[in-house]
């Protein structure tokens, strides 16, 4: 992760929001569940957990109970 100053959940959110932007997880598509994407951005998976809640918060993702989390909307820039 970066060495830049702020909270590692919000870097893992704002890298997977920029996935989500440039197309390389489009609306519909499945995140990986937070053990996969703790282990793809180098972090605890409760990180990946608050990085996921984040994305929520930004209204791009939906998280369905035993389905998983996919992405709902792109970002506004």
């Amino acid at each position: 992760m970066s060495d830049s100053i702020g909270y590692v959940y919000v870097q893992v959110a704002d890298r997977v929001a920029a996935d989500i932007r440039s197309g390389k997880l489009p609306v519909g598509s499945r995140l990986p569940n937070e053990r996969d994407m703790g282990a793809e951005y180098g972090v605890a998976h409760g990180t990946a957990r608050r990085a996921v809640q984040e994305l929520r918060d930004r209204g791009l993702v939906r998280t369905l109970p035993n389905k998983g989390t996919f992405v709902i909307k792109v970002p506004e820039d």
